[in-house]
């Protein structure tokens, strides 16, 4: 028989799903929540249940959007939609906005390859993503995956898929270290990359 509450226990388990998050921290993160008022502990839950319900994937890119909406970025007149910038996770979409660098659309992936975790093509909005440039009127590709081993494979791949269609496909380059992520790179470093990007 466990010393904690079930239910502890288990706001803690789910805590830990969280990258990043221990089983240590997780536990601080429950009893935290223990603390808190009824009234502010209600509004968190209320809070995740309403975005359960309501916030899915763009059906064009795959970022995030009100659940069959597309997301305010396809949305966004003025946008050069002839530039697709290729991305493993919404919060890379985010790092590259915030240097105002980058004014066409997006394709998130969702993941990089990862045959360890078992995570293949068919894991990936890949087929998406050359579907959308044989729709045509793409003239760049921008691979923005990480410069760790899984986004290098899977920049490798995608290139791969690209071949022959045409269009031309580059990737980030001078600034990001190897082995780092994009969504925690300084804003200076990815205007830095996106202005040095080679083509491939």
């Amino acid at each position: 028989m466990g010393l904690l509450p079930t239910p502890v226990e288990r706001l803690a388990t789910e805590f830990s799903r969280f990258p990043g998050i221990g089983p240590k921290t997780a536990q601080r993160m429950a009893f935290h929540a223990c603390r808190l008022p009824e009234p502010a502990l209600l509004g968190i839950a209320a809070t995740i249940s309403a975005m359960a319900e309501s916030v899915g994937l763009c059906s064009v890119c795959f970022f995030l959007s009100e659940r069959g909406e597309l997301c305010a970025i396809c949305r966004q007149p003025g946008r050069e939609r002839s530039l697709i910038c290729v991305v493993e996770d919404p919060s890379d979409v985010l790092a590259i906005e915030r240097t105002g660098e980058f004014r066409g659309l997006y394709h998130v992936l969702g993941a990089a390859l990862s045959p360890l975790d078992g995570i293949g093509p068919r894991d990936i909005h890949a087929d998406e993503l050359v579907a959308r440039v044989a729709e045509g009127g793409v003239e760049e590709v921008i691979l923005a995956t990480d410069s760790d081993v899984e986004g290098e494979a899977t920049s490798s791949y995608l290139q791969r898929r690209l071949e022959g269609t045409g269009t031309r496909v580059t990737r980030l380059a001078h600034g990001l270290p190897v082995g780092g992520e994009l969504a925690y790179a300084d804003d200076r470093t990815v205007a830095r990359a996106f202005s040095g990007r080679q083509q491939l």
